[in-house]
């Protein structure tokens, strides 16, 4: 799967985007043809001739301009019915009306719990097979879509998914808790298993539709549609919460015809052979052969990298912004919540006082609706995409750090430590957070959101870079597959860290007010940091100093090796320009010898390619 990945992403590159879309842009808002005749016709009669003049060498221009409009759009339609990219068509579709079920179906089944009064932990319970089944799912996905086909893959993590919806469905809210756990449990099982199943067409199908003669237009379409599937994942956080305020089954339903959607196409318009191993395909014996230090201390480190955003923000930070504050719960007489209530919580039918919905909730939050969580969510996902996405262009290449090395990442890594320190701190001692100021505390967290989502972006984009060029050239599938099951263990240990962590850090209060909300999520965040922090750490083992470290014109940690660090596979990024990797003898990175690529644009394919969202 890795080897179609790296060969892939050579359609990703960014730099690729400014022809002709941005040459209309620039056209009708700098000096189109219709903008010039105006002109000319509003100059005085002693300037007609040049009026004349003027229009006569416009007209050619528009006419020009309209042809090459036209030939654009016949070409992109020309492509997206041709032979060669119809499986691209099919696939990315597939992937990206699915990237929104699985954002969905996180935020349906987190919501839901929550208003049926589960905890912190046993919400995090119930996504731990989905966490752990990713893990197995993406280690062995490449030997199974090389020995089906993607085809076989794409539809069966469809119908997995479909399976998965369907049996949320059959939550019972009359179950008790333990009854509900298992049920949910299994079903988010089954996501977990389809989503990487999915995944796996999702990103090799770039390799799909790497031509023999590589156009502007072609590479265009590639990234464009790569680049919405980390958007589309938000707009799932943000689509499943909103459906929720109209039912449950309305947003079960709703995502299960976004699947029934997308698998005819699958069905009747791919090949059965598409994607198939034409060599000796990797085992699952080969990759638990952990013979590559380097990659091992990596997979460790990106373990404690993606514990360090789970342990705050896949449960705890949608508890929080959901729960009520703690003043007047369990005191308060109230006839009408809204007005009598903070907001956030409910009025007792029973007791006649404000009480929290869910006290395993906890109390102290900012008592916002579902559709709003879910936007907080989505435009975290949203942003970190984005910013992933365009990391070698707009930070690393400007700082002089392309390509990274272990130094860069350390540096990185502890940088990722402060939002989640900073935002730990201002909840423990700020005055913001113990007079409860509504409005500050809000700014705090959509601060801290989006400085962490930037910087862990930044993180995760040089991971994406150094595993590839750690990878041995002749194991770059079993070794991305080993290297990105860490990933998903690190993601299982934040989650289930932070329920247990939220649940039981903060003081119990009662059975109507919950434990103190404020006091959780702040621990969360010193989980996270520490975390960041071990990942940073474990990340100096690596034995990769070669080119020191640079911050813009200055030299950070200059180059101790001189040039003798000939201990790493570094140079197997520079190795694959020159020859073809494995299973495709036909195809290299560099297909023309005249058309060399910077090793910024290296780093920038293999980002794009890499698919990490969360």
């Amino acid at each position: 799967m890795s080897k179609l990945l790296a060969e892939g992403s050579q359609a990703m590159e960014p730099s690729h985007l400014d022809s002709t879309e941005d040459k209309f842009d620039n056209d009708e808002n700098n000096g189109s043809p219709s903008n010039a005749i105006d002109a000319a016709n509003d100059l005085p009669d002693d300037e007609q001739p040049k009026r004349e003049e003027a229009g006569s060498q416009v007209a050619p221009a528009a006419e020009a301009a309209a042809a090459t409009a036209a030939s654009t759009t016949s070409g992109i339609l020309k492509d997206l019915t041709s032979p060669h990219l119809r499986p691209f068509a099919i696939i990315s579709t597939s992937y990206l009306l699915f990237t929104v079920t699985d954002g969905a179906i996180r935020m349906i089944v987190l919501l839901h719990a929550y208003n049926l009064n589960f905890s912190a932990l046993e919400v995090a319970i119930m996504f731990t097979l989905y966490e752990l089944a990713g893990a197995v799912t993406n280690l062995a996905a490449g030997v199974m879509g090389a020995k089906w086909g993607i085809k076989s893959t794409l539809i069966a993590g469809l119908i997995l998914q479909l399976c998965s919806y369907g049996m949320l469905f059959g939550w019972n809210p009359e179950w008790n808790k333990d009854q509900a756990i298992i049920f949910v449990t299994f079903a988010q099982m089954l996501a977990g298993i389809a989503k990487d199943l999915t995944k796996l067409g999702g990103k090799t199908v770039t390799k799909l539709v790497t031509p023999e003669e590589q156009t502007t237009r072609l590479f265009k379409l590639v990234s464009l549609i790569t680049g919405w599937k980390n958007s589309l994942k938000g707009v799932g956080y943000f689509l499943g919460s909103a459906l929720l305020q109209v039912s449950y089954e309305c947003a079960l339903g709703v995502m299960m015809g976004l699947i029934v959607l997308a698998m005819p196409w699958a069905i009747f318009g791919l090949d059965n052979k598409l994607g198939t191993a034409k060599k000796k395909n990797s085992t699952l014996r080969e990759i638990f052969v952990m013979d590559n230090r380097k990659l091992n201390i990596l997979s460790l480190a990106r373990l404690f990298l993606f514990a360090s955003r789970d342990f705050w923000f896949e449960v705890p930070l949608p508890f929080y912004l959901r729960s009520p504050g703690c003043e007047g719960l369990g005191t308060t007489t109230c006839t009408d919540a809204a007005i009598d209530c903070t907001r956030g919580a409910v009025c007792g039918a029973e007791t006649g006082f404000c009480e929290n919905i869910n006290d395993g909730g906890g109390c102290g939050g900012l008592g916002l609706g579902r559709t709003v969580v879910g936007a907080f969510l989505g435009g975290y996902i949203i942003l970190y995409g984005q910013v992933q996405s365009w990391t070698p262009q707009i930070i690393t290449g400007p700082l002089g750090q392309t390509p990274p090395n272990k130094l860069t990442e350390v540096l990185w890594g502890v940088i990722n430590c402060l939002p989640t320190l900073i935002m730990g701190l201002v909840m423990t001692f700020s005055r913001t957070f113990q007079d409860y100021n509504v409005t500050g505390m809000t700014v705090w967290l959509i601060v801290t959101i989006v400085a962490f989502a930037i910087i862990f972006a930044v993180n995760s984009s040089i991971h994406s870079f150094l595993v590839v060029s750690y990878a041995k050239s002749d194991k770059v599938a079993v070794s991305v597959g080993f290297y990105y099951m860490s990933n998903a263990l690190g993601r299982l240990m934040g989650t289930i860290g932070s329920g247990l962590i939220y649940t039981y850090a903060g003081e119990y209060f009662g059975e109507y007010i919950g434990h103190d909300g404020t006091t959780g999520l702040a621990a969360c965040f010193f989980a996270g940091t520490a975390s960041s922090a071990a990942a940073a750490f474990v990340t100096t083992f690596i034995d990769d100093n070669k080119g020191g470290l640079k911050c813009g014109k200055l030299t950070c940690i200059s180059d101790a090796t001189d040039g003798d660090d000939t201990t790493g596979e570094v140079e197997v990024a520079a190795e694959a320009k020159a020859k073809p990797l494995e299973g495709d003898e036909g195809a290299s990175v560099e297909e023309e010898s005249g058309d060399r690529t910077t090793l910024a644009e290296q780093e920038s394919k293999l980002t794009q390619a890499s698919g990490l969202s969360a």
